[in-house]
């Protein structure tokens, strides 16, 4: 598992900001101590929030009254291309995630982030494909189509693994690397200032942070069922049968 210690500025219009040392900021609507991280409510219902290392505080802010800004338009999907079925995609995503040893739900996440799992995406910037692969980046990373989507999926997480190493895994730095690039997240020292930057690590903190959630109740709800079997069948073993 790796660990996201989430440095954006996540959609809110209340409660707090955090500000943390490198001049980032995060909107929360409540927060809690957990060891030496500080825990970043950024939904109302507490179901969705982001770890931040304690020390990385400098101080909190009320958070200003500010108007719903809409998503910036980043694709221009093509309808008249089906999408690939979805129990093909999982497969394409978990081969390359074992491949590259990446999440396959960080990816799945950049994925919907970046083209909402349409194949044919073109972003205005020329962006293709599901992991929205540049035509240089394409080339470098020896993809020949980047609408084909195994080949768009397997140049795209590699891409994704060599920058999670650039920058020591600090998963923040690699996803605003991989929307801005990476001379960008050099010059800035870290995430640049642009709202279309920290709005996509955002959205993928988030979406990332919902699996997880999902995936531990899951896991322990699995865990309560099996101890309430396990007394019952216990029992049932010790009742020996009448002669």
């Amino acid at each position: 598992m790796i660990a996201l210690f989430a440095i954006a500025a996540l959609p809110c219009f209340a409660g707090e900001v955090a500000v943390l040392k490198n001049g980032f900021s995060i909107r929360h609507e409540r927060r809690e101590i957990v060891g030496d991280l500080t825990r970043l409510y950024v939904s109302a219902d507490g179901s969705s929030f982001v770890d931040v290392p304690t020390v990385e505080i400098e101080h909190y802010e009320a958070a200003p009254e500010m108007p719903v800004s809409p998503a910036p338009p980043a694709l221009n999907a093509r309808a008249d291309f089906p999408a690939r079925p979805k129990t093909n995609l999982t497969e394409v995503v978990n081969d390359a995630s074992g491949r590259y040893r990446l999440d396959p739900d960080l990816v799945n996440s950049v994925i919907k982030a970046e083209s909402g799992f349409n194949s044919r995406a073109v972003s205005k910037k020329g962006a293709q494909g599901l992991m929205q692969l540049m035509p240089g980046t394409a080339s470098q990373l020896g993809v020949p189509n980047p609408f084909d989507p195994q080949a768009n999926v397997d140049g795209g997480t590699r891409y994704l693994r060599e920058l999670m190493e650039r920058y020591n895994f600090d998963m923040v730095k690699a996803l605003a690397a991989y929307n801005a690039g990476p001379q960008r997240v050099e010059q800035y020292g870290g995430v640049p200032p642009y709202y279309e930057t920290r709005a996509y690590v955002a959205r993928i903190v988030k979406d990332f942070n919902k699996k997880k959630i999902a995936q531990k109740a899951q896991s322990t709800s699995a865990r309560k069922a099996a101890t309430a079997h396990a007394p019952a069948a216990s029992a049932q073993a010790r009742v020996t049968p009448s002669q």
